[in-house]
């Protein structure tokens, strides 16, 4: 549910900068211990906001709330409250550091009426697979995200990939599919509120399939009105959700009353009766927020590269956190299957630093 663009670039700016110096001597020695410090921070705030965020979001998913043991089966409605909580967010962020600038030159908040359909609908189906699989399987299935780019590329724009490229794609696919296809343990499909594997893979496919497109309409956005900032994006997406969501669930609901859809009029219901999951709901939200801080720092600090880098680690930890702490074992050869995607995950990083510097020394 990440409410902007992660952006791109290493947000120099263009400028060349010299390299921090090593020998202790001067202010170079200074700058490098404090770039250390500040990529200490934002790895340390990264990985304590979403991956606490990813407990809360499997504990609502799975765990028994109340007397008579309910499940929470509102999961749509974490994305209608992500959705306001970020755009109350993103307001004072703009507030706080760009209250005064000029709106030249950023996009308008009606720009992003369209994008944000997809913003509303993929977010949703990831939330609702942990209905149908597990919180690893989950993460595994919308860690492959270069599937369906590299497809869609090759297929529509007859994109021509390297070797190495198809290999990193081969090693996320079959470990993704090999995972899928092995026996998940009886402890963990007894969590689930509707065990459905295919289901659940449909979901997170469809997802990405959303996401994708989602953010190449945000950089075309960004493109065209150069002086948009990452708090104008996740404004303009999350006010639009807001609206979006408001409907479907609170205004459809009224209007019909066999609505299949989620109803949020149910889950406030659910919440009043439980305020333990009001707060777990709140948490969630609020770690969303604060750890897009951290990656907004990150970008603009080191590039997305290092954020890239600092998410795919976050994804493994959370993997390993959800099956020790949260009773998710996973057998031998499902460790196998994790271990392979995150080595064509880790070797994409690499190809991409190597790229990278590629083009600094051509420079």
């Amino acid at each position: 549910m990440v409410s902007a663009r992660k952006g791109r670039g290493g947000g120099g700016g263009g400028v060349v900068r010299s390299r921090p110096r090593i020998d202790g001597g001067g202010s170079g020695g200074g700058s490098l211990v404090s770039r250390v410090a500040v990529l200490a921070f934002c790895v340390a705030g990264i990985c304590s906001a979403y991956i606490t965020q990813g407990v809360l979001q499997e504990t609502l998913s799975t765990k028994r709330f109340g007397p008579e043991a309910r499940r929470f089966d509102h999961l749509a409605f974490l994305n209608f409250a992500q959705n306001v909580v970020c755009f109350v967010w993103s307001f004072i962020m703009i507030k706080l550091w760009s209250g005064g600038s000029s709106p030249a030159g950023r996009a308008p908040l009606s720009k992003y009426w369209g994008v944000s359909i997809t913003n509303t609908i993929g977010p949703t189906m990831g939330i609702e697979a942990l209905k149908y699989i597990s919180y690893p399987a989950q993460v595994l299935a919308k860690s492959s995200k270069m599937i369906p780019v590299m497809l869609m590329g090759t297929l529509l724009y007859g994109v021509k990939y390297t070797l190495p490229e198809y290999f990193c794609t081969f090693l996320v696919a079959g470990g993704v599919s090999s995972f899928a296809l092995l026996k998940t343990s009886s402890k963990t499909i007894k969590k689930l509120a509707n065990p459905n594997a295919p289901l659940g893979y449909a979901l997170c496919f469809l997802n990405l399939a959303f996401d994708g497109y989602t953010n190449s309409t945000q950089d075309l956005i960004k493109s065209r009105f150069p002086k948009t900032n990452p708090w104008d994006i996740m404004l303009g997406m999350n006010l639009w959700g807001t609206i979006y969501n408001t409907v479907i669930m609170f205004a459809a609901p009224l209007l019909f009353s066999s609505w299949p859809y989620a109803n949020g009029f149910e889950a406030v219901k659910f919440c009043q009766e439980n305020p333990e999951v009001a707060w777990d709901i709140l948490m969630f939200c609020l770690c969303g927020a604060v750890g897009q801080n951290f990656i907004f720092l990150t970008i603009s600090r080191f590039g997305s590269l290092t954020n890239t880098t600092i998410t795919t680690t976050r994804k493994f930890m959370s993997i390993v956190i959800s099956s020790v702490i949260s009773g998710n074992p996973l057998s031998f050869e499902q460790w196998g299957s994790v271990v392979m995607v995150f080595s064509g995950l880790s070797f994409q990083i690499y190809l991409k630093w190597k790229r990278k510097k590629g083009r600094e020394h051509k420079e």
